[in-house]
């Protein structure tokens, strides 16, 4: 296994560095210490030929003017919360707005749209990059000094594991993920809609017009948002059900995991005519599933305009919005505790 970086471009001053991470059989991991961004990820089809199967941009200016968070890393909290506000002790904190009345992925400026510090990692069985910042108190409205250490592994058996550590020297709420988007044909022209997604959830949460959610968790049973069994995507766009026509016909939505204990993984991707396969195992309580319902074709991709429903994501993250929904968690975190999660994607063939 090997690790290799290269400057992928300068912003203010820095220099922007791309990480890329080799195991023996040819899987790579392309990631910028500008957002954790991971630009390429290389995997093998059926017949053993490599494709890149996520979504991302070759230069860093496209990464600046356009913001449909390909690969990058989000936070301080994943996800939109109502208002741009919540309560906690009896306090009203009052966040950065900025999709409409609410705040999406953390804020402006959000983390990714920063330079993290960086430094490659090397074990007996895994190379990787290890991202850490300080987010200030009050940086878009959160509370608390806090410091996350996010950490990108490969390994032979084809695990790219994104491991999060984070610490505030006060009371707060936390709740990241990474937001890749995958095309296991790899080629961006074909859309992700003929590939299938199997899931260990029997809930999902339903969302207002305005993607925020309503506090209620639906049971999927008998609607296209049941995956417990194999399905395509497809369903999902052109179904008639009110929460996939409500964000532009597809998904857009957080599904309660079930986690199976025998092993099984949390979700499967699968596209049969390359039988590329990436299974998802975490221990977040919810993955976000977003089929690029709104990619709307004004950036291209190698050359290629992005078509709707380029990509689909596993964001893998706690419930969104818990601090104003009973029943759905927690995203607080006490001052001095160490907050961890990961998430393992693993690459496979038919």
């Amino acid at each position: 296994m090997k690790i290799s970086e290269r400057k992928f471009g300068e912003l203010k001053g820095q220099d922007v560095t791309e990480f890329c991470l080799e195991n023996d059989h040819g899987v790579r991991v392309r990631a910028l210490n500008y957002g954790g961004i991971v630009t390429e990820t290389w995997a093998p089809d059926a017949k053993g030929d490599f494709a890149n199967v996520s979504l991302g941009f070759g230069t860093l200016d496209e990464y600046l003017v356009h913001s449909p968070y390909f690969g990058a890393l989000v936070g301080r909290v994943a996800g939109r919360i109502g208002d741009a506000r919540f309560e906690m002790d009896g306090k009203t904190y009052q966040l950065a707005k900025n999709e409409g009345a609410n705040i999406l992925h953390g804020g402006p400026n959000n983390f990714s749209k920063q330079i993290w510090n960086s430094e490659t990692l090397e074990t007996e069985d895994a190379i990787g990059v290890v991202f850490s910042l300080t987010s200030p108190d009050g940086e878009n409205g959160f509370p608390g000094n806090l410091d996350v250490r996010v950490t990108y592994t490969l390994n032979n058996a084809n695990e790219w594991r994104i491991k999060y550590e984070a610490k505030s020297d006060a009371k707060t709420v936390f709740n990241p993920t990474n937001h890749v988007y995958f095309n296991l044909t790899g080629d961006v022209a074909q859309t992700i809609l003929g590939q299938e997604l199997e899931m260990c959830s029997s809930r999902f949460v339903a969302l207002r017009e305005d993607s925020i959610p309503t506090g209620e968790l639906v049971d999927v049973t008998g609607t296209p948002f049941d995956f417990r069994m194999s399905r395509v995507l497809r369903d999902g766009a052109t179904s008639e059900h009110p929460q996939n026509v409500i964000v532009k016909n597809g998904y857009d939505h957080a599904f309660v995991l079930d986690h199976d204990e025998t092993g099984m993984p949390d979700a499967r991707l699968v596209d049969q005519n390359s039988g590329r396969v990436v299974e998802m195992r975490t221990d977040c309580e919810s993955v976000v599933i977003y089929s690029g319902n709104q990619l709307t074709g004004n950036f291209a991709i190698d050359g290629v305009v992005a078509p709707k429903y380029a990509g689909v994501t596993m964001e893998t993250q706690g419930l969104p919005d818990s601090m104003n929904h009973e029943g759905f968690g927690s995203a607080v975190i006490q001052e001095d505790e160490l907050f961890q999660s990961e998430t393992v994607f693993t690459f496979k063939t038919l």
